[in-house]
């Protein structure tokens, strides 16, 4: 249930994503309600999965891989769309790639992202990358950026709301851009530690 849960969120967001290139207000008005129920179900498949005792590795991949497909796809069809510059979607998308395939790696060796067999053993690292302070905020930054795009730029809407709107939309998409690239330093760091007995 907790894995469905997980894939059917990244279905939501495709027909969001869908929906937004209608341009009309009944496409954009469904594309934000799928897209709020999307990212409410972020946390609700690891509660499943604790209630039901689902928990697993693949899960866990599971979960990463959804959130990467979720958030990436949002870069992208902003971009697209001309909402947002096209370097949005380049930083994001390098920066999953690169940390990753790191984590992959670091996997292979019993670690994970997160929790107490994370690849992080410095502690300003796990501050950074993992800590739940750093989780949240780059959570509601990034939920808050892609929530406020779409509404401000709902066909209909009153322009001085919409540019108002679209400006505090626009910073979060910084904030949230910051928060992604900053978060992955510490597993490029901290991957060397991950090829020590490979020969060259």
């Amino acid at each position: 249930m907790a894995n469905f849960i997980t894939i059917f969120r990244i279905f939501l967001v495709f027909i969001a994503a869908y929906l937004l290139f209608d341009k009309s207000f009944a496409g954009c008005m469904w594309a934000l309600l799928l897209t709020i129920i999307a990212f409410s179900l972020d946390g609700v498949d690891g509660w499943v999965a604790r209630k039901l005792n689902e928990t697993s590795k693949l899960g866990a991949v599971l979960d990463i891989m959804s959130d990467r497909i979720v958030e990436n796809t949002y870069w992208i069809v902003f971009a697209v769309l001309g909402w947002l510059p096209v370097v949005f979607p380049l930083f994001a998308i390098t920066r999953s790639f690169v940390v990753d395939s790191l984590r992959s790696v670091a996997m292979e060796q019993g670690f994970t992202a997160f929790g107490e067999t994370s690849m992080q053993s410095d502690k300003i690292g796990y501050m950074i990358c993992c800590s739940k302070f750093s989780r949240v905020a780059y959570a509601v930054a990034k939920v808050l950026a892609f929530i406020l795009i779409i509404f401000a730029k709902i066909p209909g809407l009153d322009h001085d709301i919409s540019v108002f709107l679209f400006a505090i939309a626009y910073m979060l998409a910084i904030v949230a851009l910051m928060f992604c690239l900053v978060r992955g330093l510490p597993v490029i760091f901290e991957s060397k530690r991950l090829f020590k007995n490979e020969k060259v």
